[in-house]
């Protein structure tokens, strides 16, 4: 779609243009790369709950992208969009748990959220469960599995 069109959508503040338009700036989609432009457009998105928006805005903050580096705020990104069920940001925000990256490191709270990204069916982290099942203390296992399901109790949709 044109870059005009996401344009005049996002200026009338509709989430979802602002995330596009976000996504032509860090593609170069019709429009020169900008990642501070892209990060103003995913940061507005973001505001909005937009769970992709969160996620990218998380991305460029763990990766310095538009932004300056800050993994203290790249968690807070991906833990809106994870607090969301979104399998992508429950994956990285998991690695995060498990490097200590921008968060104290814990083994059981990011086995947990790359559990639930799992449970979705996203690859990357149906690998990397197979890979902590084989290595991962049994009693860590458990409890990640049980921090997971009480999350998912918590989450359910009515």
């Amino acid at each position: 779609m044109d870059e005009n069109w996401y344009r005049k959508a996002a200026e009338q503040n509709l989430a979802a243009a602002e995330y596009n338009l976000g996504t032509c700036y860090e593609r170069a989609e019709g429009v020169a790369k900008d990642m501070t432009e892209a990060v103003k457009w995913y940061r507005k998105a973001a505001e909005q709950n937009m769970p992709e928006a969160q996620f990218n805005l998380g991305g460029c903050y763990k990766h310095g992208e538009g932004v300056v580096t800050n993994e203290i705020a790249a968690v807070e990104w991906y833990r809106k969009a994870a607090e969301q069920n979104f399998a992508n940001a429950q994956f990285d925000l998991g690695l995060c748990w498990l490097k200590g990256q921008g968060t104290k490191q814990d083994d059981v709270e990011g086995y947990m959220w790359i559990f639930l990204s799992s449970a979705q069916g996203f690859e990357p982290a149906k690998d990397a469960i197979k890979k902590f099942d084989a290595v991962f203390d049994p009693k860590e296992i458990a409890e990640g599995k049980n921090r997971a399901n009480i999350w998912l109790e918590q989450h359910k949709k009515p």
